[in-house]
């Protein structure tokens, strides 16, 4: 395939990476090789990476995920989950007064030693999926100050997001504008919280030109630029936002200058 050429510096915030999966029994699973030659082909320098949902051993697929961003331009982030339901029903809610972590949950230990080793720029959370992790282990994530982009959407809406880690002071990064699967209501509900708080929202497979530039326009410091990949091929991604009608500042902005300032290493 031949390479997109568009003249912008431009980084990614959302790729998922199965370093350990067997290609051929999942659907979009890609080795890292396949997925930084897409990125290539689509003209992005760098992109942030994380496992998949629910593997089998959390430790193993972060440190995989690491081991793989080693030598190629991709920046681990560090998958995390917890025992509480996010629901948010009032079932939930009692559940979780008495929620306490298995073995297989993160630990507010956990969370220090990957904020503080230099293999890890970030922590990935699907509450939907993984669940809501403790207070304990969130006041550590405050403490360490990395971003955390977070899977928003009908599982897990941007209400209950204002509920429960918009309360924190680490850095969030909603991925998929809380819409999660093109839920247009939420994609809005989402953008209203950018009003009130100091987060932000990646493009992933949002998909509704109106919705990206609403956001681009009324929130130019907010946006980061996310493929999707690999559910979607990141040519794709980066063509939705180069085909918008908004000015080519704030394309600039939600390729590089954005996701840079709240990921830092993505500006090396």
């Amino acid at each position: 395939m031949l390479e997109l050429e568009h003249g912008f510096r431009v980084v990614d915030v959302h790729a998922r990476l199965d370093p350990d999966v067997d290609t051929s029994a999942r659907g979009r699973a890609i080795t890292p090789e396949h997925l930084e030659r897409e990125m290539h082909q689509a003209g992005i320098i760098r992109t942030v990476v994380f496992p998949g949902p629910e593997p089998d051993n959390l430790l193993r697929a972060n440190n995989a995920v690491a081991r793989h961003a080693v030598d190629r331009p991709f920046v681990a982030f560090a998958r995390i989950n917890g025992p509480r339901d996010p629901s948010g029903t009032p079932v939930a809610r009692l559940k979780n007064l008495t929620a306490s972590r298995s073995e297989d949950h993160v630990t507010p230990d956990d969370i220090e030693r990957y904020g503080y080793d230099d293999r890890f720029h970030g922590f990935k959370l699907s509450p939907a999926r993984d669940g809501l992790p403790n207070d304990d282990v969130l006041d550590v994530l405050d403490d360490v100050g990395l971003p955390v982009l977070v899977h928003v959407g009908e599982r897990f809406t941007p209400a209950a997001l204002e509920a429960t880690l918009l309360q924190r002071t680490f850095p969030v990064i909603i991925a998929h504008f809380g819409g999660y699967p093109l839920n247009r209501t939420l994609m809005g509900e989402t953008l209203d919280l950018l009003n009130q708080h100091e987060c932000y929202v990646d493009t992933s497979v949002v998909r509704f030109r109106d919705v990206l530039e609403r956001a681009m326009l009324e929130h130019p410091d907010r946006v980061l630029f996310g493929s999707g990949a690999p559910d979607v091929h990141p040519i794709v991604g980066v063509m939705e936002v180069l085909t918008l009608d908004v000015p080519e500042d704030g394309m600039r902005k939600a390729f590089s200058k954005n996701p840079a300032r709240v990921v830092p290493v993505l500006d090396e």
